[in-house]
């Protein structure tokens, strides 16, 4: 129960520092920070894919609701949590994921958590500039707007992860 009361504080946590902080952070449009991806980022290897989905349609329906923004938050967010299972499956250690370690940089070392999140980062902001815009004519603004957006939202998911999650690698 300790740690479900623990995910349900960084869940409510990384939705008020989107909704409340990072939501007012644009540079003419262009870089939109989403920190939030991060708790789909870090949740157990252990989580089945049907828990996996339900938490990525209910944080991107969370978000949705502050925003004003029907559907494209839960759609982007439920993409990734799709596709998280099968990114780790092939960054996966050739003896598999340790039983009781989280997918980060304090377990699996910086440029394992790097590769894995920017990945499932790109998807994500793609995903959402994509929905966002809806033509093609505007592919070349959606290209520079995701690519400045995963480079600020990178660099604000390492950042916490130094931060708040202790070195376990001994």
């Amino acid at each position: 129960m300790n740690k479900l009361i623990r995910y349900l504080i960084v869940f409510v946590l990384l939705c008020f520092i989107q909704v409340f902080l990072l939501n007012s952070i644009q540079i003419n449009g262009y870089i939109n920070p989403f920190l939030y991806v991060m708790f789909i980022l870090v949740l157990p290897f252990e989580i089945s894919r049907l828990w996996l989905l339900i938490v990525g349609f209910l944080l991107g329906f969370t978000i949705d609701m502050f925003c004003g923004t029907p559907g494209m938050h839960t759609s982007a967010t439920v993409f990734i949590a799709f596709l998280r299972p099968y990114i780790l499956r092939y960054f996966s250690p050739r003896d598999g994921y340790t039983t009781n370690t989280l997918p980060t940089i304090s377990y699996y070392g910086f440029k394992w958590f790097f590769y894995y999140s920017l990945i499932l980062v790109s998807a994500h902001h793609m995903f959402l500039f994509i929905v966002e815009a809806f033509r093609l004519s505007d592919i070349l603004a959606v290209l520079a707007r995701a690519s400045m957006s995963i480079s600020f939202t990178m660099l604000l998911i390492v950042l916490s992860q130094y931060l708040f999650y202790k070195s376990k690698v001994n």
